[in-house]
């Protein structure tokens, strides 16, 4: 999967503030997430968060 830093994520599970979207921070082995809502900072297994992705927003300057 081509995850970017600066996509934004929407996951199918939520955050447990209530937020359903991440801000992809940084990525490699895990990614570092930042909840859209709260602003919380997480580092999830690639593994994991892969199977939990909904759909994937990419952002315009990542285009190029």
């Amino acid at each position: 999967m081509d995850i970017r830093v600066n996509d934004i994520l929407e996951m199918k599970k939520q955050h447990p503030c209530g937020g359903k979207s991440f801000l992809v921070l940084r990525s490699g082995m895990d990614f570092k997430l930042r909840c859209s809502t709260c602003g919380r900072e997480v580092m999830v297994p690639r593994v994991k968060a892969e199977k939990n992705i909904k759909k994937v927003i990419r952002s315009e300057e990542n285009e190029a």
